[in-house]
């Protein structure tokens, strides 16, 4: 909003100043500091009433050390993460942009699923909260709404280098590539980012290429496959992993830091070519919202590191995992997931691989048996003593080094 006022000022009445807005860079400052200012300051007051409300964490002992300490602490401060989000972006995005608009729909959508869940915990008084099989049904709708607009949305392309003959009802333009001159187009595509492979790209569309002429009718619904697996997988590794303090929030701050480097580079068309890599126009917006996220994320880590002031709940572990992943899928580089999201899904692998082992050998051997001494994976190293404010710096540490990894793939072909 605040874009648009200053930006017909500025044309209208030159006052000076008001062009550092038309600057991607400048508006992502502004956009951490408003987040800053909004989760730490107003955070304080929403934590305060919450307590006051009595909406407290009800702790279901789990023999681990310090737990039940935990037990009243107040719970719902996604809240505070996705004002902290939807505020700077709003006042300091192009609202009209199609991949904010995608965004902005993905943070409401999955805190409201999250907020339901949470209520239902704490006021309903209900533990199990909302039936798995309702969230993944809202994690699925919003993965098909996500893959559909972008198939078919025609503001959504890819520029991509052409040879002659051209498709001349899409503009054709040159562009320098040091100092070789290309022809390029803006055109729709399946393509995406894959590491370690020919030029980086992938496409969706050659998947069912066996099955013959014909493969490519069926694009849609690889990539729609792929969309709804990426979304439920990572929104539910992040809503796992939020097991202990400044966990789930510290490693998406790195994770959003590192989605705003590639949004960066995927949509500025001289560093795209300079790297070689995908370039895709209108995507640099999405640089203000990564720069809300991640301060959204620091602000709340003020209050939710150890010990915790507040807990995010699912309001807020939901729509991280969420975001993260449908930020990727936008800027093409949702194959890269697997690396920067190593901490999500390891913890989320965890979990598949206990219950899975203790149902097999239950079955087997007439004895369930574990692999971990408990699921998640940070509760493992809970039980064998590792005090939490260890295990969550040394995830860090592991986080920290799959975002530089994931970065380095963009240029190893």
């Amino acid at each position: 909003m605040l874009y648009y006022l200053f930006t017909y000022l500025y044309k209208n009445y030159s006052i000076p100043g008001l062009g550092v807005f038309q600057y991607i860079t400048f508006r992502m400052a502004m956009a951490v500091i408003v987040s800053l200012l909004v989760t730490t300051v107003y955070g304080r007051r929403l934590i305060d009433y919450l307590r006051f409300k009595q909406v407290g964490e009800t702790v279901r002992n789990l023999g681990l050390e310090g737990q039940m300490q935990k037990s009243g602490t107040p719970t719902m401060g996604g809240i505070i993460i996705l004002l902290g989000i939807l505020i700077p972006t709003l006042l300091f995005a192009k609202i009209d942009n199609i991949y904010i608009i995608m965004m902005l729909v993905t943070t409401i959508w999955l805190g409201a699923i999250g907020f339901l869940d949470d209520y239902i915990k704490v006021f309903k008084k209900n533990k199990e909260g909302l039936a798995g099989r309702f969230k993944i049904t809202g994690q699925v709708g919003l993965a098909l709404f996500i893959g559909w607009t972008m198939y078919f949305n025609t503001s959504i392309t890819m520029r991509q280098e052409v040879k002659l003959p051209v498709k001349y009802d899409v503009p054709v333009d040159f562009h320098m590539r040091g100092e070789k001159q290309v022809l390029t187009q803006d055109i729709k595509s399946t393509k995406t980012t894959m590491p370690f492979y020919k030029n980086n790209e992938f496409d969706y569309g050659k998947v069912l290429k066996f099955l013959g002429p014909g493969y490519e009718h069926y694009a849609l619904m690889v990539f729609m496959f792929f969309v709804i697996i990426i979304i439920t997988f990572i929104s539910n590794g992040a809503n796992i992993t939020d097991g202990i303090d400044g966990l789930a929030t510290g490693t998406s701050a790195i994770i959003g830091l590192t989605l705003a480097i590639l949004a960066y580079v995927s949509g500025n068309t001289m560093i795209a070519d300079y790297l070689n890599i995908m370039y895709i126009p209108n995507s640099g917006e999405l640089v203000i919202f990564a720069g809300a996220f991640v301060g959204a994320c620091v602000g709340f880590l003020w209050y939710n590191s150890y010990p915790a002031q507040v807990f995010m709940g699912d309001t807020g572990s939901l729509a991280i995992g969420g975001i993260i992943a449908v930020f990727a899928i936008i800027i093409r580089k949702e194959l890269l997931i697997p690396v920067l999201c190593g901490v999500f899904v390891i913890e989320n692998m965890s979990v598949i691989i206990q219950v899975g082992w203790f149902k097999f050998t239950k079955k087997r051997f007439g004895e369930g048996r574990r692999v971990f001494l408990m699921a998640p994976l940070h509760h493992h190293y809970q039980k064998k003593g590792f005090h939490e404010s260890k295990i969550v710096t040394r995830f860090y540490i592991i986080c920290i080094f799959l975002a530089i990894i994931t970065v380095i793939t963009l240029k190893l072909r």
